[in-house]
């Protein structure tokens, strides 16, 4: 499903360079469930951007279902990133001129897959414990509310891989557990491959396999 070989990344600004991953190397299978951990700064979230094609790699290559992701164009990859993949952004990325159902609906349009996209959007809603939420917009939400918005708008597209940059950073135990089990259902039921980039054990327990990323300062 993905298979990242030797990735470096550094970025710069200026006359200053700041180097964040070093000849990085994994493999994930097709429905397998991977964390992530690492100290803040390891370059877990410059990682998943890297995969979803947010950002491009120095050298090295990343292909997705045997997909090259380097020999895309920009228009490409986000065709690409549109149909095939589910992106929970830590910061919750949401439009704010869009109500919490069009929000979540924008993957279904964007992909014209709407047949049945109300009803598939209420059900996600209701899973998420906001269905009374749906016209409110995000800044009406708490964070933890925009969070669980963020979850259901990657996923309501059944997408065949789901990248999240800490999905459950903002939520309280109870709100952590609803997030989680729309992870797993994605997961068992559609055969979707997850790779999490997480700080939460609860998190990392559920998954299959965790791998541990270290900064260029930790010297591994």
């Amino acid at each position: 499903m993905i298979a990242v070989k030797e990735i470096n990344k550094t970025y710069r600004q200026g006359s200053v360079t700041r180097p964040v991953l070093s000849l990085v190397s994994l493999q994930v299978e097709k429905g397998e469930f991977v964390a992530i951990q690492g100290p803040s700064g390891s370059g877990k979230s410059t990682l998943l951007n890297l995969i979803a094609g947010l950002d491009a790699v120095d050298s090295g290559s990343i292909e997705i279902n045997g997909c090259l992701m380097s020999g895309f164009n920009e228009q490409q990859r986000t065709l690409f990133r549109r149909r095939h993949i589910g992106f929970v952004f830590q910061f919750f990325s949401l439009i704010p001129t869009l109500t919490v159902a069009e929000n979540i609906a924008l993957s279904l349009e964007l992909n014209h897959l709407t047949a049945g996209m109300n009803a598939r959007v209420e059900e996600l809603l209701d899973n998420i414990g906001l269905l009374e939420r749906r016209s409110s917009f995000p800044d009406q939400l708490s964070g933890g509310e925009q969070q669980r918005v963020a979850v259901a708008r990657a996923i309501v597209h059944k997408p065949a891989l789901v990248l999240a940059d800490e999905p459950t950073g903002n939520l309280d135990i109870e709100n952590e557990a609803i997030v989680l089990r729309l992870l797993a259902e994605l997961k068992q039921q559609y055969s979707s491959t997850l790779l999490v980039a997480t700080h939460s054990d609860d998190v990392a327990a559920r998954a299959d396999r965790v791998l541990q990323l270290y900064g260029l300062a930790e010297g591994r």
